[in-house]
């Protein structure tokens, strides 16, 4: 069998049944966003997250500084959707031997400039040569508690930070040369290069009774039926109230909504609780929090949409995964 045959999620799968049980210790381990296990008296929660070239970026789209953030911002964004706060970095970094050395001045520039808006030190890491230019960072955290994909359950609301969809818009923005005015270019090209993870809403989350969330990186749909399998439950999601970015609905119209649902990299946090939980939370979030659906009993794994007058509607698109076929030549 073929790596492409058994998907990325699959091969995951895999890896965790040779592995076998990690211990009671580790109160998180393969599958979720990030590890965790218990310490002394904290929790440590560590992640790493890839970019490879011409896999997750181009250098023709994205500049060296604006990698350096993107780098550390999707590993920060899984720290973020275990509810924890993020500590220390480690950077392991693979390049061509004709890089220029003014380029990874600027890509540690990018990484300082995020690093210091979090409080996140850079500590250590690795150089390697290589055919293309790879970045790995690895985040450590800590937690009082921890959200996780495997908590969810029935009657539960689904609800998500902040807008949709403006990354996807961005990455297709740049990929097909489109033209908009200036402060659509500006807005959607940095929400694709620039990500914001939410650490500090997580941890709001985390201290006030949520217990399931996952971060949005693969889609909407796709992240959500992630937390539904590992929690052995359904969903149903209300299109009405997906929290489409307005510069997104201006620009891609009818196109919006599926690239809020389906687009991926917004690293907005996806979390469900009660009515009340969901009320008292968004009064203490800094950004929108929008209820958009119901975790159900039924159908486990399975996400179902439905329009405003109650009709169930089809994705057009699909999330994210590596190895699959309808990846091919596109860049994430």
């Amino acid at each position: 069998m073929k790596v492409s045959e058994l998907g990325e999620f699959g091969l995951i799968e895999l890896f965790e049944k040779i592995l076998g049980s990690p211990g009671d210790e580790v109160l998180v381990g393969i599958g979720d966003d990030a590890a965790a296990w218990r310490s002394d008296d904290q929790i440590q929660i560590a992640t790493t997250d890839a970019l490879i070239e011409n896999v997750h970026f181009t250098l023709g789209n994205t500049s060296w500084r604006e990698l350096g953030w993107k780098a550390l911002a999707v590993n920060l964004s899984d720290i973020a959707a275990m509810g924890g706060r993020p500590r220390y970095a480690l950077v392991s970094l693979g390049l061509p031997g004709d890089t220029e050395v003014e380029s990874l001045v600027e890509l540690y520039e990018g990484m300082a400039e995020l690093s210091r808006l979090y409080n996140v030190a850079v500590i250590g890491g690795d150089v390697v040569a290589a055919p293309l230019v790879m970045l790995s960072p690895a985040i450590m955290g800590t937690a009082e508690n921890i959200l996780t994909r495997s908590a969810a359950t029935p009657g539960e609301r689904i609800a998500v930070t902040g807008l949709l969809g403006a990354s996807a818009a961005g990455l297709v923005m740049l990929q097909r040369g489109l033209k908009f005015d200036d402060k659509t270019v500006s807005s959607l090209r940095e929400a694709h290069v620039k990500p914001h993870p939410r650490p500090l809403e997580g941890q709001i989350l985390m201290r006030n009774e949520v217990k399931a969330a996952i971060d949005i990186s693969d889609g909407l749909v796709s992240d959500l039926e992630k937390l539904c399998k590992a929690s052995g439950v359904g969903a149903r999601l209300f299109t009405e109230d997906i929290p489409v970015h307005p510069m997104v609905r201006t620009a891609f119209k009818e196109a919006s909504l599926n690239l809020a649902l389906s687009g991926g990299e917004d690293y907005e946090l996806l979390f469900t609780g009660s009515m009340e939980v969901i009320a008292k939370v968004k009064g203490l979030m800094p950004c929108p929090v929008t209820v958009i659906g119901e975790i159900t009993s039924n159908e486990p794994g399975i996400v179902r949409l439905f329009d405003k007058h109650g009709n169930e509607v089809k994705l057009e698109g699909e999330g994210w995964e590596h190895f699959a076929p309808r990846n091919a030549n596109k860049y994430r």
